[in-house]
Order: structure tokens, then C-alpha cells, then sequence
């Protein structure tokens, strides 16, 4: 069979993933699965179960609500499937070792015993919103707020939405790039580039072998790193409506804070369809509101060495159908 009538018989479906400690997940239309290379250097895929609001509920499903719910469904499935990977990739093993545990460690093991896990998630995830908070959206406002006091004379009122914006961007840039030094960090970068491979290779309807995946881009449009930048622009825009339709409204830092921590599910809702809307079209809307994203990928992804292709293969042929399944 040709390329082109392997791309006529792929199924124009949606198939996403997340990279993991040693591993990667993906959803398809089989469910989702997890593939984790263990320290036999064996790779283990496991079906996992995904249960979603919308299924229950179902205005969760409508256009810009579903957005919210999906993002904070993938946060928290996320999660957990990190933990569960860096559990079989025997990185919790290493940390159980008494010899290598740090007093704070020790002191959780004592009080919690088999909750510690759980304690130090739950500490983690609100140390992780509090920094989010602090550095994408007080300390841009700070820094704007004090650049058109004593610089600008406050010649820049109605512009700080965008300044604030730009300054988050940079921040959040900044930020990547650092967490990207780490040697830990690059490893899941490795299998992020592994999944986008694998992804473009299942949709261009090419059979998923190592050196098929090797060749495909490792930037793809409808990666989570888009979707950050999507709704940053999206912020952007509906906060420089608010303060020009009223002035005053970013007079009070506080009341300004409320604001946009309120108008988030409104940004994450658009930025959710547009990332759908992304991942069927391409046109000069879509190109333009995803090169920052796909520019972000060249931090966040690294080209996977071929052991690393392996565990992707493995994760994306346990979520699709097979080529025959397909044909017939």
C-alpha cells in the first residue's frame, strides 16, 4: 500500500499524550494507555482507566465550558499518571532508601507511613500553584506597575495588560529554559519529542516503526506548550478590553488580581476550542497564534534517542486501532 492511500485510510482522529518520568501516556480511541520503560530496561504498557465529568454531567461538554473541565481532568489525570510512572521507573524506590531520605522526608515517613506519598503530593501541588501564582501573574504586575510609575510617569495606564502579558511570556520562557538545564528535566523533554514522533507518524498513516518516527518534526500544534501561549494571548486581549472599556477597573492591584483570576475559565474555555480548531485547520489565524507555542517546543521537546522511540511506538499501538482494523 502507498503513503497516499495509507493517509486515505488513516483515521482522522484525535490522538494526544503527555510525557512521563521514563515513559508516556496517550489517549486514543482505544482509552489511554501508559508505556513505562522499567529498570530491566523491559517497557510496560498498561491500559488505564479515564473517567470524565462531562459523561455525568453534561453541559461539561458544551463549547468553552469544556474547556475548564478538560483542563483540570488532564491536570489531575496528569498527576497521577507521572507519579504512577516515576513508581514503575523505580524512582520512588531511590527515594524510600533511608540512607538517601532528608530529615523532612523522614519525619513524613514516621508521621503518615503509607500516606506520605499523598501528604507530599497534596504540599507539592499547592507549593506549585502558589509559585504559578506569584510568578506568572503578582510579579508581572508588579514590575509593570513600577516601570510606568518611575519610568514612564504612568504614561502607560490603559497598556498594562499588554506589558503584563509580555512580561509573563518572558517569564515563563525564562523559566522553561531554566528547568530545561536539569538533567531529569531533559530526559521527559526526550520523551515529549518521542510523543509528537509518534503522534505524526500515526497520522500521516505511516507504518510505527523506530526509524519512521525518528524522521517526523517534533513540534506539533495541538501540544499542552501551545495551549499555554494560546491562552496567554487570549489573556492579553480580553484584559486589554476590560481595562479600555473601563479605565479604572486595574486602578486597586487587588480588585485587578480578582479580575483575572475570574476570567481565566473564560481564556482557558477559547483557548481549549482554538486548539481543537487548530488541530483541523491550517490557515493564517492558526499559524499565527501557534508559532509561539511550536517556537516554546524547541525548550520543552529534545529529539528522543531510539530507546525512547520504543516506549512511544508501544504507547500509541495500545490506544489506535491496527491497520487492518482499520481497512475493514
Amino acid at each position: 500500500m502507498s503513503n497516499e492511500d495509507k493517509n486515505k485510510c488513516c483515521p482522522k482522529i484525535s490522538v494526544g499524550g503527555q510525557a512521563l518520568i521514563e515513559g508516556i501516556m496517550m489517549q486514543g480511541p482505544k482509552g489511554a494507555a501508559m508505556s513505562v520503560r522499567l529498570p530491566d530496561k523491559t517497557i510496560e504498557t498498561e491500559m488505564l482507566e479515564v473517567k470524565h465529568v462531562r459523561d455525568k454531567f453534561k453541559p461539561a461538554g458544551f463549547p468553552i465550558i469544556r474547556g475548564v473541565f478538560n483542563m483540570v481532568e488532564s491536570l489531575l489525570f496528569g498527576f497521577k499518571c507521572m507519579e504512577k510512572s516515576a513508581e514503575k521507573a523505580g524512582i520512588d524506590d531511590e527515594d524510600a532508601d533511608p540512607e538517601k531520605m532528608s530529615k523532612l522526608d523522614k519525619w513524613l515517613s514516621e508521621h503518615f507511613g503509607p500516606k506520605m506519598m499523598a501528604v507530599i503530593s497534596g504540599i507539592s501541588m499547592v507549593l506549585g500553584l502558589a509559585l504559578s501564582f506569584l510568578l506568572f501573574m503578582y510579579l508581572p504586575a508588579i514590575l509593570v506597575d513600577a516601570f510606568d510609575k518611575y519610568v514612564c510617569k504612568d504614561a502607560l495606564s490603559n497598556l498594562h495588560p499588554l506589558f503584563e502579558g509580555v512580561m509573563r511570556m518572558a517569564i515563563f520562557v525564562l523559566y522553561i529554559w531554566l528547568v530545561s538545564k536539569i538533567p531529569d528535566i531533559k530526559r521527559v523533554f526526550m520523551y515529549h519529542g518521542a510523543e509528537h514522533k509518534s503522534i505524526f507518524c500515526y497520522e500521516k498513516g505511516l507504518e510505527l516503526t523506530v526509524e519512521n518516527v525518528r524522521k517526523q518534526k517534533r513540534f506539533h500544534p495541538r501540544c499542552g506548550t501551545s495551549f499555554i501561549f494560546v491562552i496567554l494571548i487570549i489573556s492579553i486581549l480580553i484584559s486589554s478590553v476590560l481595562v479600555v472599556s473601563f479605565p479604572e477597573i486595574d486602578d486597586n492591584r487587588a480588585v485587578w488580581m480578582v479580575i483575572k483570576l475570574l476570567i481565566v475559565p473564560v481564556t482557558v474555555g477559547i483557548g481549549y476550542e482554538f486548539i481543537r480548531y487548530a488541530g483541523k485547520h491550517d490557515n493564517m489565524l492558526v499559524r499565527i497564534f501557534s508559532a509561539p507555542g511550536l517556537w516554546m517546543q524547541k525548550i520543552t521537546t529534545c529529539e528522543p534517542t531510539d530507546d525512547i522511540i520504543e516506549v512511544g511506538i508501544e504507547a500509541i499501538k495500545a490506544v489506535v486501532d491496527k491497520p487492518e482494523e482499520t481497512e475493514n
